[in-house]
């Protein structure tokens, strides 16, 4: 599989510096509009909310959960790591994204692996741990339906939940035909058997299974999955060693805990009840166990995230990964993931990317939103996204990150707004200028140095102010 550089032709370090021209791209791209027109988790997950008579008491009460976590989070690591090793699994702890590479690389050494098979697992996608495996001479297949199909067509994932959303079954019908020299056949059911057939050759030769990890339960030193299809499943148990990858964030206290959070990550997600596969790994196989790996391990992964800890943007840690906030988000209905040039697409994605890989490297991202809360009325543990992209706006002003015409822009505005008189005459200019501009349509076709007459045309004003217009209302004119 390619990295994220070869498959969209950006690096980490400028992911999203040029999210503005992928976006223009994406609007015009007649394939993801019309895949995008078509993706409709909300209304799946809208139809199972229902189901929760008290919804906004169980989004709290998760929120609560995570951020009981987070507030203690290195008690509850090491209580985790502790269960898990008292239970035969080996705990290792990853400070980068090349620190998960190195440690991965050497159980497979130890453990003579040749073949690796992989459930979904978007903290390797930060370390471009396929391409690292592969440069090393280890065969790599990920099992997922969806993250198979993009890595044969050596693409990243276009949304963390419904990895190939942004391909159609014409797309994946020529696709295998190409790669399984089968008779082209366009039908999902034939297309998914098909991937079955030949991803069950994999599953019972491969030596190491990676997957991710939705939860880690600190009490029980477990780690706990939540998939859709039977792949993970068969990636945690088939296989002679199983890798778990994920954040150090995951963590959360009890049992009882993510059963609770379970409820509206579901429901979120994919708009079930519950998923179909709930799975919880807690060590190796043990004498009289008829399935499961000889070796366990779970490596914890840092990446950026304990930066945000006592931070403003601690919040964003919550995350479970469930996708609601993207498919809510018109930004990201309308362009898509591969936009947003790196792992997290989204709101979501617009936090994340530059606080983890640096503010100065994703310089649009934090803009990628109307900031109209959709996000945050929909995320099950209540994140304030509109809240944490305001934040990183006002950091990207104060350490001067922004193009000197927009900070220039800005600053001549404050100038007037502290001003009353002055501002009073400059509007009633603007005003006036900007009726002459809409001519005799009212539309203004060309605003200078603003995008947004690039796609649409700006209503002309009515050549009065709001004080005008007020004023006339209140007089009865």
């Amino acid at each position: 599989m390619q990295n994220l550089t070869e498959s969209t032709g950006q690096s980490a370090t400028a992911a999203g510096s040029t999210f503005k021209q992928r976006a223009h791209i994406k609007l015009h791209d007649v394939k993801v509009q019309r895949a995008m027109k078509n993706f409709n988790l909300a209304g799946a997950r809208a139809r199972a909310m229902v189901e929760l008579d008290n919804l906004e008491d169980i989004r709290t009460d998760a929120a609560g959960i995570r951020d009981r976590a987070l507030a203690d989070l290195d008690v509850w690591l090491e209580r985790f790591e502790t269960e898990a090793r008292r239970r035969g699994t080996h705990v290792h702890w990853a400070e980068t994204h090349a620190d998960i590479n190195r440690i991965v690389l050497e159980i497979a050494a130890k453990a003579s692996v040749r073949k690796v098979i992989k459930s979904k697992s978007m903290v390797s996608e930060e370390s471009h741990l396929n391409a690292a495996l592969e440069a090393n001479g280890l065969k790599v297949v990920e099992t997922d339906l969806g993250e198979y199909i993009i890595q044969l067509r050596g693409e990243t994932p276009s949304h963390i939940i419904a990895p190939a959303i942004h391909l159609n079954r014409d797309d994946v019908a020529d696709l295998f035909a190409e790669h399984h020299k089968t008779p082209r056949n366009n039908d999902p059911a034939v297309l998914t058997m098909e991937a079955r057939k030949f991803l069950r050759e994999h599953f019972l030769s491969g030596d190491m299974g990676i997957s991710g990890g939705n939860f880690l339960i600190a009490e029980t030193g477990s780690v706990y999955l939540v998939t859709n299809e039977g792949n993970g499943r068969l990636t945690t148990t088939m296989p002679r060693v199983h890798v778990a990858i994920t954040g150090i964030e995951k963590v959360v206290p009890t049992l009882e805990d993510v059963s609770s959070v379970l409820r509206v990550l579901t429901r979120s997600a994919t708009g079930q009840s519950i998923s179909n596969y709930v799975t919880i790994l807690t060590g190796p196989k043990r004498a009289g166990d008829t399935d499961g790996p000889d070796e366990m391990h779970v490596i914890i992964v840092d990446a950026g995230r304990s930066k945000l800890l006592g931070t403003d943007m601690q919040e964003a840690l919550r995350c479970i990964r469930c996708g609601a906030c993207m498919n809510h988000c018109p930004v990201y209905q309308n362009i898509g993931g591969h936009a947003y040039g790196w792992v997290y697409p989204g709101p979501i994605g617009s936090v994340l990317t530059p606080n983890y890989i640096g503010l100065e490297n994703a310089i649009d991202l934090p803009h990628a939103a109307t900031l109209c809360n959709q996000c945050g009325v929909v995320c099950p543990v209540k994140i304030p996204l509109p809240d944490l992209m305001r934040k990183l706006r006002e950091k990207q002003v104060d350490r001067g990150l922004r193009p000197w015409q927009e900070r220039f822009g800005l600053r001549m505005w404050a100038w007037f707004a502290a001003r009353p008189g002055l501002y009073g005459l400059a509007a009633k200019i603007a005003a006036r200028v900007g009726r002459m501009a809409g001519g005799s349509s009212g539309l203004i076709h060309k605003l200078p140095g603003n995008g947004w007459t690039e796609e649409r045309d700006f209503p002309a004003p009515s050549g009065k102010t709001f004080r005008e217009l007020y004023a006339a209302r209140k007089a009865g004119r």
